[in-house]
This record gives structure tokens, C-alpha cells and sequence, in this order.
């Protein structure tokens, strides 16, 4: 257990804690916009669809039912604008974490193969790599990363932490690259239709990968779009021929997505009012604390989307959670992201409106 263990890094969260206590001890009570955990209702058809399949005591299967892989391609044609997409190309996961963290294992990627992510990425990314005993490194432009030894490219369009974009240029270059040289990229768009000031792409567009799926991956998740966090409801969709091998090996694992979450994942991904209405939700959010954020002193960078202000006072990020902390506030050092960080904080926001309105007021 502890030769496992040892790979890992100090899980980030746990350094928060002292500053969770000072930002509850405020007489207004904590708003907490560290983690980015969902606060609203998940949306009443789904939560029907749940209901409804609740007496559900058999096993469900790794690949999902029909319906459920109906659900995945109909969405991933419409939202993405992918074509000709079949049962073949997606395979549905138990939530996008334990696949982050598991993937280079799957993949059967050992010492002396590499992973790279972004400079300043989800730390689950960097796990991963350290669970298979690969090699890990980060990159800002990766088609300069020597691609000898690199199996795995991961790139996140929209950005955690920062909420930075991807251009369809940009992708296009990159995905033309890492094909040259063969290295397979799996593409987190988690935070996809969550777009303010851009309009993200995925990888699968016909005009970032010219109508082929090869060695390209998308993985997409209803945590946030949908507020199904707690259902763990996410799927992969892209090349057959990665996710063929994947399916098999997560059988034998018995990497299954619920039957009551697969029938509610059918639900949300045919349903696109209840989408819109979140992001209104998240908008009039973002507006009230980037402009009270900037109003107290904060330049907020990037941030076109995602749910999450990347914002500085050009101080260590702990001295920024320490002060935010004092009002009652809670944020997510930057540093938990890469050492890029270390004079930012991440503002989630995924709290109440009742909530963000008394962090605009402890701000002003």
C-alpha cells in the first residue's frame, strides 16, 4: 500500500483546511469558492429519469446500454459538430476523474514513457502519470516537446484553472503534430459549454482533425453543465481503436457506470433547456464577483471561459487566500494547479447566488 502511496504527491486539499476554519469562524458565515462543486438543483427531468429507473438489480454494462451510447453520439454530432459518429466511438466513464487518474495505467504506459499536460493543469493529470510509473512533464506550447517517448498528450480546452481557450487554429496545429509523430491526445473538454468570451472546439470538429478520429480522444463530463457531480456521469468519445482495447480492460475491472445514472445521462444529454439555463445561472454570477474581484484590487487573466475567475494581486497565492479567508472567503491557491501559480487563485463559481452576493459585499 505504501509503495503506491509513496508515488503521490500531498493531496492539495488538505493544506486548505486551516483557512477553511478561518473563513467559517466569519459572523456571515463561509462562501466557499475553492473546490467547484455544483450547487444547484439537478434538473427535474433527470432527476425523474432516475427515479424511474431505480429498480434496476441486475449488473449494467461497462459499454451502457443502447440508449445510453444513442444519448453520446446524438450529443456529440450536435454540440461538437462531429460526423458519423457511431456506437464504436464512445465509451462511457465513471465520472472524468477516475479516468484522468487511471488512463496511463489502461494504456499500459510504464517507466521510460512520458505524459504531458499543460504548465498549469488538474493536478489528476500528474497522478496518473505517477500511478503507472510513467515519466510526466508539463509544456505551454506542446509541439515543442520532444516527442521521443511521449505516449500521451493531454490537452484541456477550456482551461482548469485559468479558463484559457484553445483556438481551432491552435488545436489544429496540435493535433497535426502530435499525429506526425504518432503520440495519442486525449482532449479534457469538460468545461466545453461553459464558453463566455470564446466559443471552445473540440478536437473532434471535422476542421481541427480533418474528418479522422485517429489518435484523438475527447473526454466529456455532466458534472458541471448539468449539476450530476454527484452521479459520476461521463464519457469518452474518439478513435474505436483506443477505445475498443479501453472497454475491454475497464470490463474486467468492472468499471460501470450505474444503471440509474445511465438513464439519467440519457435524459440530460437529450435535454439542452435545462443547459442553458445553468450557464444563465454561472453568467450573472461571473459578472457580480470579476467585477467586485477587480473593484478590490484582483486583475483577472484569461478566464473566457470554464467556471473559475484566474485572478492575481501579485502576491503569493497563500497571502491571497489568507486575506480572502479573513473576509470569509475561501479560494483555491493557484500553486495546487503548478508552480505557474504560485501568485494566483482560482474563484469558483459554484456557490449560491444568496452566497456570491455576500462575497460581492465583503469585497466592496
Amino acid at each position: 500500500m505504501s509503495a503506491v502511496s509513496d508515488r503521490l504527491p500531498t493531496f492539495p486539499w488538505d493544506k486548505l483546511e486551516p483557512y477553511k476554519k478561518t473563513a467559517a469562524a466569519h459572523p456571515g458565515g463561509i462562501v466557499d469558492l475553492s473546490v467547484g462543486t455544483p450547487v444547484d438543483p439537478v434538473p427535474d427531468l433527470v432527476q425523474k429519469a432516475l427515479i424511474d429507473a431505480a429498480d434496476s438489480p441486475g449488473y449494467p454494462t461497462v459499454w451502457g446500454t443502447p440508449a445510453l451510447r444513442d444519448a453520446i453520439t446524438g450529443w456529440v454530432e450536435r454540440r461538437l459538430d462531429a460526423r458519423e459518429v457511431t456506437h464504436r466511438h464512445v465509451l462511457p466513464i465513471v465520472g472524468s476523474k477516475e479516468l484522468v487518474a487511471w488512463l496511463p495505467t489502461q494504456l499500459g504506459l510504464g517507466p521510460g514513457d512520458r505524459v504531458a499536460y499543460p504548465r498549469l493543469a488538474y493536478p489528476t493529470y500528474e497522478v496518473g502519470a505517477r500511478l503507472a510509473r510513467a515519466g510526466h512533464e508539463v509544456y505551454d506550447d506542446p509541439t515543442e516537446l520532444d516527442p521521443a517517448g511521449l505516449k500521451l498528450l493531454w490537452l484541456n480546452s477550456p482551461s482548469n484553472p485559468t479558463g484559457k481557450v484553445l483556438s481551432k487554429e491552435e488545436l489544429t496545429r496540435i493535433v497535426a503534430w502530435a499525429r506526425s509523430h504518432g503520440i495519442l491526445i486525449f482532449s479534457d473538454e469538460c468545461y466545453l459549454e461553459l464558453g463566455w468570451e470564446a466559443d471552445p472546439v473540440s478536437v473532434l470538429h471535422p476542421d481541427v482533425n480533418g474528418g479522422s478520429y485517429d489518435g484523438l480522444v475527447a473526454v466529456h463530463s455532466l458534472s458541471k453543465r448539468s449539476n450530476l457531480a454527484g452521479y459520476r456521469a461521463a464519457f469518452l468519445a474518439g478513435d474505436p481503436a483506443v477505445l475498443a482495447p479501453l472497454l475491454e480492460i475497464r470490463k474486467h475491472g468492472g468499471m460501470m457506470t450505474p444503471a440509474p445514472t445511465q438513464a439519467a445521462v440519457v435524459a440530460a444529454l437529450g435535454d439542452d433547456t435545462h443547459v442553458q439555463e445553468q450557464r444563465g445561472r454561472y453568467l450573472a454570477r461571473r459578472t457580480l464577483l470579476r467585477e467586485a474581484l477587480r473593484s478590490h484590487g484582483f486583475r483577472i487573466e484569461h478566464s473566457e471561459a470554464s467556471l473559475y475567475l484566474w485572478a492575481t494581486r501579485d502576491e503569493s497565492c497563500w497571502s491571497t487566500v489568507a486575506h480572502l479567508a479573513d473576509l470569509g472567503i475561501l479560494v483555491a491557491p493557484g500553486d495546487f494547479y503548478g508552480e505557474a501559480g504560485e501568485k494566483f487563485v482560482r474563484v469558483a463559481l459554484t456557490a449560491t447566488d444568496e452566497r456570491v452576493r455576500s462575497a460581492v459585499e465583503r469585497l466592496a
